[in-house]
C-alpha cells in the first residue's frame, strides 16, 4: 500500500527495479522512469535519458505542450536549438529551463550522453511541424 503525503507518494527508484528502456520520445536514446509520475499522480514526470550508441537525431524541430520542462546533463555533451535563442552547446554540468511551447531540436550529441529530464505534467503532447 502506497501512503500519500499531500497527494503525493514516498518513492524511491532503484537502478536493479527500474531499467533503460528503448520505449520514449526519440528512437536514438533510451529512458529510465525514476518514478515521479506515479508518486505525483501525473503532475510531474522525470527520466534519465541516455544516447543509444551510434545512432545520431534526425534534428527535426518540434514543440511540448507542457508548463514546465528542465534538463540537467550529467554526462557527456548535447546540442541544443532553441527558436530565437539558437545553438547552444550543453556539456556534463549543463542546465537548461525550456519555455513552454518553444520550439527546438536536439542537433547532434556524444554517443555517452546522459541527462536528467523533468516535466510537468508528466504526459505531454509533442509538435512535429518540420519547419525551420
Amino acid at each position: 500500500m502506497t501512503r500519500l503525503w499531500k497527494n503525493q507518494a514516498f518513492t524511491i527508484s532503484q537502478p536493479d527495479n527500474s531499467p533503460f528502456r528503448r520505449e520514449g520520445l526519440r528512437a536514438f536514446f533510451e529512458y529510465r522512469d525514476l518514478g515521479i509520475k506515479g508518486a505525483t499522480q501525473g503532475k510531474f514526470g522525470a527520466h534519465v535519458i541516455r544516447a543509444v550508441p551510434g545512432m545520431e537525431s534526425p534534428a527535426t524541430w518540434h514543440s511540448h505542450d507542457l508548463d514546465f520542462q528542465m534538463v540537467y546533463v550529467t554526462k557527456g555533451w548535447v546540442v541544443f536549438e532553441y527558436e530565437g535563442e539558437g545553438e547552444h552547446f550543453l556539456r556534463e554540468g549543463s542546465c537548461v529551463l525550456q519555455p513552454p511551447g518553444i520550439r527546438h531540436r536536439e542537433v547532434r550529441h556524444s554517443d555517452d550522453l546522459e541527462l536528467i529530464e523533468i516535466t510537468a505534467p508528466a504526459e505531454f503532447d509533442t509538435r512535429t511541424d518540420g519547419q525551420g
